[in-house]
């Protein structure tokens, strides 16, 4: 077995090659913490306690609410929330019906929701006051004919709630933060109204089973394209179990920050299935927000936290800078996209605790690979693929032909993580899901090369590989050059149409503060210390910051047509 998968010497003492995924629905688990731990502390927002026995009870009198407003087995219900106690108990009682969960942005635009509703097949949303006016405006294009809407405000504590309707500046920029008016005439029912007149669901109602569908979850995947990974109960539980095996956390015993937003595979996971999995404290931030965090910390001190590089680094600064005692976390997991060493030597110098490098998918549910959580995890790297996970590194244009070791190649993963496919886009998902020596495999469309021990380290995605003069440039690692300059500050290199050349090499560069221009001249001698000739920059763009998605990544998409706009 060790040889066929070589990084099983990786592994961290007492983490399994393979576990067996339980056959059960993700909501046996909130249960099942329910019954062990009924009065630990299951969820803090904002200081608004609840334990593992409310939120049970909580969930089932939303279930029943749901089932009386119509709301049936494998109905889609879209959730267009920020992270929020609400968010939880929706989500689980969805689940609990035998219905299908659908994430969404909060801050999406009409057309964005529209387009994701209406191909999912949603009937019923529930959404936050501030997002139901696209919601509504985008609601006739789309088959939902029920919307539930949330007051965020009922999810703070009694003493919290009560000061947003003092008459000072700062309570009124609050409450226009967490509310927003109807439109007017809308027809709309109240979360709060209908769950609270709600008897408990029976105990009889029909469980899900592992096989049942619980979560569309919206990706660009390896086409740009919004489509809805379906992701089944098993999936959830199996990444679920993975990551509970990998960090070796006891039941009952960790306090999770959950920074990362609900709606997102990363943050779903980690925080939502994974922390309930293990019967954690969840400490929920309807947004990343330092101050919030800090004082989060000395409140109820957080013992893991799955975050996104440029929170450790913007959290690791504020908290040496303000004294603030974080040595209470001792292990954090950085994914979406690179951590660099300084970042990670940074954290760990302020909490005394071990951060690491995971990756994935959506597609994975999300986790497909992890650095161990010793002292031999290498930043920088992806890891090594989580138990029961293999992968292969193969020729992109023929993923039968492995490539050697050392070379670049295209990821692919098998595991039971694997999504079955995407919602309704069958030529889709055979472009991504192949099968080779009978197995399932997700081709990520992710440039990666394997290095000594089996570590895998990302070279680029295949979709944003440049190719110029027949020769092929990887956007990183120009960027990760570019990024040593000292006049920049943060760069995003994107291939536009270049003529007979095939495409062109681009930098869009934020400026190092002080710095009030750079010249070609300079990027290219700097660049040809490293780069080949065909890799350099033909040009330049200076935007004030660049576009990332809700989660910090960069997007590179955006910038390439900022820069094709820009000509």
């Amino acid at each position: 077995m060790t040889t066929e998968r070589p990084w099983l010497s990786a592994y961290a003492p007492g983490v399994p090659a393979d576990i067996d995924v339980p056959d059960e629905p993700l909501t046996d688990a909130l249960e099942r913490a329910a019954h062990n731990h009924p009065s630990r502390v299951a969820l803090d927002f904002m200081g608004a306690v609840t334990t593992y026995d409310m939120l049970w009870r909580r969930v089932q009198h939303a279930a029943q609410a749901l089932r009386e407003i119509g709301v049936r087995r494998g109905d889609r219900v879209a959730l267009v929330l920020p992270n929020c106690a609400t968010h939880v108990v929706a989500f689980y009682a969805v689940l609990r019906l035998g219905a299908v969960v659908v994430e969404h942005n909060p801050t999406y635009s009409a057309d964005e929701l529209a387009h994701q509703l209406a191909d999912s097949g949603a009937t019923t949303a529930i959404v936050w006051e501030v997002a139901a006016a696209p919601l509504l405006a985008a609601r006739p294009r789309t088959q939902v004919r029920t919307v539930v809407v949330v007051d965020l405000t009922r999810d703070l504590p009694a003493v919290k709630r009560g000061a947003l309707h003092l008459p000072v500046p700062a309570a009124r920029r609050t409450r226009a933060a967490m509310r927003a008016p109807l439109p007017s005439g809308a027809k709309v029912l109240r979360w709060h109204r209908i769950v609270q007149a709600a008897r408990a669901l029976p105990a009889d109602h029909p469980r899900p089973s592992g096989d049942d569908l619980a979560l569309l979850q919206y990706t660009g995947g390896t086409t740009g394209v919004p489509k809805g990974a379906i992701l089944r109960h098993r999936h959830l539980v199996a990444n679920a179990a993975q990551g509970a095996a990998w960090t070796q956390h006891g039941e009952g015993t960790e306090t999770v920050a959950a920074a990362l937003p609900f709606f997102h595979a990363f943050g779903m996971t980690l925080c939502l299935s994974y922390a309930i999995r293990i019967a954690a404290t969840v400490v929920v931030f309807p947004r990343f927000d330092v101050d919030q965090v800090l004082a989060a910390q000395q409140r109820r001190p957080i013992t893991f936290f799955p975050g996104v590089p440029p929170m450790f680094e913007r959290l690791a600064r504020a908290a040496r800078e303000r004294g603030v005692d974080v040595s209470s976390i001792r292990h954090a997991i950085s994914g979406a996209m690179s951590l660099s060493p300084e970042t990670a030597a940074a954290w760990e110098e302020v909490t005394g605790g071990i951060l690491v490098e995971g990756y994935g998918l959506t597609e994975t549910s999300p986790v497909a690979l992890g650095n161990p959580m010793t002292t031999d995890r290498r930043p920088g790297h992806l890891g090594v693929p989580f138990p029961s996970t293999t992968m292969r590194v193969v020729d992109p244009e023929d993923p039968t032909r492995e490539v050697p070791p050392g070379e670049r190649g295209e990821l692919l993963v098998s595991g039971p993580q694997v999504f079955d496919g995407y919602w309704q886009h069958p030529d889709d998902t055979a472009a991504v899901l192949v099968e080779i020596d009978g197995r399932t495999w997700l081709r990520t469309g992710d440039v990666v090369v394997v290095e000594e021990g089996g570590f895998v380290r990302l070279v680029d995605r295949i979709k944003e590989v440049i190719v110029t003069g027949g020769y092929n440039v990887y956007p990183s690692q120009v960027e990760d050059l570019l990024r040593e300059m000292p006049e920049i500050d943060d760069v995003a290199v994107v291939g536009v149409p270049g003529g007979d050349i095939g495409e062109k090499v681009v930098a869009a560069i934020v400026l190092a503060e002080g710095v009030t221009k750079v010249e070609m001249s300079a990027v290219r001698a700097w660049s040809e210390q490293r780069l080949a000739r065909y890799a350099h920059p033909r040009e330049l763009i200076v935007l004030p910051e660049l576009p990332r998605s809700q989660i910090g990544k960069v997007l590179r998409r955006v910038v390439r047509q900022q820069v094709l706009d820009k000509d």
